[in-house]
């Protein structure tokens, strides 16, 4: 092995691996993409980025990756649903995207499962 991977964010670890594009602790379970890897160590510097390591900003158009249950909806937003004119803000438990979504209405979505279009 002689690729030098980063040690595990939460616990420190030097064992950790890849599993396609996550690289993953084996001692904690934790899972975290590689472009996080930087941000988690030196702070936050303000930079929203999506699922796959693009950077966001405001009025960007933005696609879901996987699909998502809505509380109070019989049926969730589906992987593949385009929103537009997104608005970035500092929310709730890691919803960074306030936006509005057709079907659906105001709410707002954590950036790890949108893809920018």
């Amino acid at each position: 092995m002689t690729e030098n991977l980063p040690p595990c964010p939460e616990c420190s670890s030097a064992y950790t691996y890849e599993m396609g594009a996550l690289l993953v602790c084996p001692e904690c379970g934790h899972e975290w993409t590689p472009a996080s890897a930087g941000s988690v160590d030196g702070g936050e510097d303000g930079v929203i980025r999506d699922a796959v390591g693009n950077v966001l900003a405001d009025g960007d158009t933005v696609t879901v990756v996987k699909s998502l249950k809505v509380k109070g909806s019989p049926a969730g937003i589906k992987a593949g649903t385009k929103v537009r004119n997104i608005r970035l803000v500092s929310g709730v438990d890691g919803h960074d995207i306030d936006c509005k979504i057709d079907g659906f209405g105001a709410m707002q979505l954590k950036s790890s499962v949108v893809k920018k279009a």
